[in-house]
């Protein structure tokens, strides 16, 4: 088979916030090196960046601080974050937000004394959710797309990655790629190569993220052997609109600033239910919003098509029209009224906490590779805030793109790769045309069913170990399934099988430490086991990959920074 191969200094997988920002600050670190982003869909007009509506958390406000931030990442995580990396995105968000302002362009909304206004948002003490209207990630991603265009950084746009590649003396030296509008494989040699492709948990019914996200990148970690940390932890947006099976805009989000705004939930008796369950009532974190959704949906009490709904005409539609703009528009795409009416929601499979364990520098363990935006993990622990996301993608992309280019100047070279293992990866990428073709569409219904009903919003043992053995069967049934169609020239039969075959073995990892984390925290919630446990000894779970299959095992939470019961604040701030 012919496989083309070229050369890069650096090699960035994905075009989100992470990656084009690394990419810059990469170009701008050494100008010499060669970068090259690599896309599995256009440059700027794909990925989970350009779909943020809320905002970007920082600490710029008088009587705000990095520490409340800190302390509120934190707890909103229940104990489980990586300290370092959490007072890294908080730290570094101030930093990285004046840049956006003013090197990368972006205009986001002020107050009328032209300080940059801050909206609220929930499980946050402080108003600091910096934002462009509810069209943030639009400006966000625009404007880094319009810098990379201005400069020599090479792009390999409907790129798939397929497989990182090692040398034979184990460092990383490459990425084995397909090109999705010839359907020809090209092995990518790199020095140092940047993870950022995005989580995206599509695996189950109601989510989210663009629907070219289908968890490659920990897939190919997890080939690869690198540890995974806190892979239960999937966070559930509250508000996925809800507007029916018949079309794509259902599980779309409405974002978190409709409920920080003064937002109510009711359910379908129209009763406002947030203060049967939490005395922050609209404004509790998302986990706990979602967990009561679930439950009044479990009661039936729910709208007509299954949900509850979100009320935001008593703030008056003018305003509501004004201020959030895009979601207005959105929901009357859909046949809803959210500035004067009601507007059906459901939990939605939003972000994942999830991912490879990293340093603050985004170096992994495999010299060469980094990782940066929702492929790492370790700074949300158990839940992300919302606007914390966008942040830790242009925080940690933007380190990235400062140390690859000083790891390239103490590692210098190109490493030829293990024909072995490259010969392995790309018969395996080509299974699908070795067996006769079936119905793919069954297999993933199959699929997001299992995870709603086995390893959705609430677990237990016995659903868990349910769901295990039906991802296996489902696994099982792909890999006797083919395709139909021959040629491999933008073949989207084939994508859909790759990308089914990717969520099949993440779903699996969720499940498994998900089964072994015997408590509830943050995003993951046990029936069975429904207290959080000690924080003091709070653990986090690692996955990896080895010879005798996966591994679930657990480590210790380092408090670096703060332990429970101590906080980072004075009293005033503390009690609040």
């Amino acid at each position: 088979m012919t496989l083309e191969r070229l050369k890069t200094d650096i090699l960035i997988l994905g075009s989100g916030g992470a990656g084009l920002f690394a990419a810059l600050h990469a170009h701008k670190a050494n100008p010499d090196l060669d970068v090259t982003v690599a896309t599995k869909g256009l440059l700027g007009k794909c990925g989970c960046t350009r779909m943020v509506q809320g905002g970007y958390n920082v600490a710029l406000s008088p009587g705000d601080s990095i520490e409340r931030h800190f302390m509120d990442t934190i707890e909103g995580g229940k104990w489980l974050p990586h300290q370092e990396l959490a007072w890294t995105l908080v730290s570094t968000a101030v930093e990285r937000v004046r840049e956006l302002e003013n090197e990368i362009g972006c205009f986001f909304d002020r107050n009328a004394d032209g300080t940059l206004h801050g909206k609220a948002f929930a499980g946050q003490t402080f108003d600091r959710t910096v934002h462009k209207g509810d069209l943030t990630g639009i400006e966000i991603i625009n404007r880094l797309m319009e810098q990379v265009w201005a400069r020599p950084i090479r792009r390999l746009e409907e790129h798939r990655a397929v497989a990182l590649v090692p040398a034979q003396d184990g460092a990383l030296a490459g990425v084995l790629m397909i090109d999705i509008r010839t359907g020809a494989f090209r092995f990518v040699a790199a020095q140092a190569v940047l993870l950022a492709t995005g989580g995206g948990p599509t695996m189950y019914r109601y989510h989210t993220p663009s629907g070219d996200k289908s968890m490659d990148g920990l897939a190919m970690a997890l080939r690869a052997g690198l540890p995974l940390r806190d892979m239960e932890m999937v966070q559930f947006h509250p508000t996925g609109l809800l507007a029916g099976a018949d079309t794509r805009m259902t599980g779309t989000v409405l974002e978190e600033g409709l409920r920080g705004a003064g937002g109510h939930l009711l359910n379908g008796a129209m009763h406002r239910f947030m203060g049967d369950y939490d005395e922050n009532l609209e404004r509790a974190t998302r986990d706990v919003v979602s967990r009561a959704i679930y439950a009044e949906m479990k009661a039936a009490r729910t709208s007509p098509h299954g949900g509850v709904y979100i009320k935001m005409s008593h703030l008056g539609p003018a305003k509501v029209a004004k201020e959030f703009k895009g979601m207005v528009d959105r929901c009357r795409d859909c046949g809803f009224d959210l500035a004067g009416g009601l507007v059906e929601v459901v939990p939605t499979a939003h972000y994942f906490m999830g991912g490879v364990i990293c340093r603050a520098d985004t170096a992994t363990d495999w010299p060469g590779l980094f990782v940066a935006g929702e492929d790492a993990s370790g700074m949300h622990g158990a839940n992300r805030l919302g606007g914390n996301g966008v942040a830790n993608s242009t925080v940690f992309g933007g380190i990235a793109g400062d140390v690859m280019p000083r790891w390239i100047a103490a590692n210098p070279g190109h490493r030829a790769p293990d024909e072995h293992v490259l010969d392995a990866e790309l018969q395996r990428a080509l299974h699908p045309f070795t067996r006769k073709g079936g119905n793919l569409n069954n297999l993933r219904e199959k699929l997001l069913d299992t995870m709603g009903d086995e390893v959705g919003v609430v677990r237990d043992g016995a659903g868990l170990d349910r769901g295990i053995a039906a991802l296996d069967a489902i696994e099982a049934g792909l890999l006797v399934t083919g395709l139909a169609d021959e040629g491999r020239a933008f073949n989207m039969t084939w994508h859909d099988w790759l990308n089914l075959r990717s969520l099949i073995e993440v779903s699996r990892v969720i499940a498994l430490a998900a089964r072994k984390r015997e408590n509830s925290r943050g995003a993951h919630f046990r029936s069975d086991f429904p207290e959080p446990g000690d924080l003091p000894s709070s653990r986090f779970t690692v996955a990896r990959q080895t010879a005798g299959g996966l591994e679930i095992t657990e480590q210790p939470v380092r408090f670096t920074h703060v332990k429970p019961g101590e906080t980072l604040l004075p009293d005033k701030f503390a009690a609040e």
